[in-house]
């Protein structure tokens, strides 16, 4: 049986990784690679090799209205403003509709922040910017290339490119990082007047340079409870500015939630091209729930399956039921909002409570959820903090 959401509105949002990096941060586990500079042979392979595997898997995605667009990585604003132009040209002509959003990931250093008009021009309505910090030690110990003044710098060329939806990327529970440190960031945050901010807690991600030194003790990170402290006061600080706590990590002033990110969170189809790119194939007679499917990790090995021609991803999976129903609990419940009952019983034939009692009655007795009468559930101020305990009981 198909989300409410799949029948009445089928539209599908498509993600385009870009891998290449100035330099690869010592947290990060994404796929990435390591580029200072991008020849122009290398970005057209790529650029080609993206519009080749949007062509061969469109046809599972056919008749669906496009409503996002994101370009994420690695550094997608290493791409010339060309590159961009062709890839969203391309989107557009494979899917009709008018797209609410389309995001470009981008990083504040000289070079892209001359590309900014450029941008503006291939399509790009929103920037999500990774300021990450607004102390410039802070930057060097995450491996951060920019610093603070770019970061600002880079904004306001933003604006004056005609940029009207800006999202900033903080972290926190950074080496060396202090409560006060993460109050004055988020103050340097707000000072810029950005329409969304996320902010997400440094994760010591296993085989990352940061994770390998952490447990051989050569670099400290904050304590759990001054991590949890961070949280507070950074969201403290946010919502007393006005922008509304939408989802764990995410705030946004009104009308600016991130609109691709939420597709994720409502588990709707997104279409994800490149290396290491995610996809969320609709629903089918054949797969109920949708199918999970994930490219290779490795550019050479994407670059090669793409020039022989095979389009399919390799990693491919049919979502079961018992699958389904748990990530639409702890997906719903990374959301202000949290889960609807009574979508989840058209979805899946009951309410949460005849599949997760146990798990739901745990929640409530520790003071992370709330469950009204229509047996609706949603996180607690407390349970935003143990968001991931609070998940792993539906999973």
């Amino acid at each position: 049986m198909a989300a409410i959401h799949e029948r009445e509105n089928p539209t599908i949002g498509v993600y385009l990784h870009v891998p290449f990096c100035e330099r690869i941060c010592p947290y990060c586990d994404f796929p990435v690679v390591a580029a200072r500079t991008l020849s122009r042979a290398d970005e057209e392979r790529y650029v080609a090799a993206l519009l080749t595997e949007l062509a061969g898997r469109s046809p599972v995605f056919a008749g669906r209205r496009l409503a996002t667009l994101y370009f994420g990585g690695g550094t997608p604003s290493m791409l010339t403003p060309e590159s961009v132009s062709r890839l969203v040209a391309g989107v557009r002509a494979t899917f009709a509709g008018e797209p609410e959003e389309i995001t470009l990931e981008a990083n504040p250093s000289t070079t892209e922040r001359e590309r900014l008009p450029g941008f503006r021009a291939a399509g790009i309505s929103r920037l999500s910017i990774g300021a990450q910090s607004f102390n410039d030690d802070t930057l060097r110990r995450l491996g951060r290339a920019h610093r603070a003044a770019e970061s600002k710098a880079f904004i306001a060329d933003a604006r004056a490119a005609g940029f009207e939806n800006l999202s900033l990327d903080l972290i926190f529970g950074a080496p060396g990082q202090s409560l006060e440190h993460v109050r004055r960031d988020a103050a340097a945050a707000l000072a810029l007047r950005p329409e969304h901010i996320s902010a997400y807690a440094l994760t010591l991600e296993p085989g990352t340079p940061f994770a390998r030194a952490v447990g051989a003790n050569k670099l400290e990170v904050p304590e759990d409870d001054t991590v949890a402290d961070m949280m507070l006061a950074l969201g403290a600080a946010l919502e007393a500015a006005g922008l509304e706590r939408y989802e764990i990590s995410s705030w946004a002033r009104p009308g600016y939630a991130a609109v691709h990110n939420r597709r994720y969170w409502q588990r709707r189809p997104v279409l994800g091209l490149g290396v290491g790119a995610h996809s969320h194939e609709p629903p089918s007679a054949a797969a109920p729930f949708g199918t999970r499917t994930a490219n290779e990790r490795a550019l050479p090995a994407y670059l090669a399956r793409i020039d022989a021609g095979r389009c399919a991803p390799p990693e491919r999976e049919s979502l079961a039921d018992a699958t389904a129903r748990g990530e639409a609990v702890f997906l719903a419940l990374r959301t202000r909002e949290g889960l609807c009952a009574a979508a989840f019983a058209e979805e899946f034939g009951a309410q949460p409570r005849r599949f997760f009692e146990g798990a739901i009655d745990e929640s409530l007795a520790a003071g992370q959820l709330t469950e009204n009468a229509a047996g609706d559930l949603a996180v607690t101020a407390n349970g935003w903090l143990f968001a991931d305990a609070v998940a792993a009981r539906f999973v």
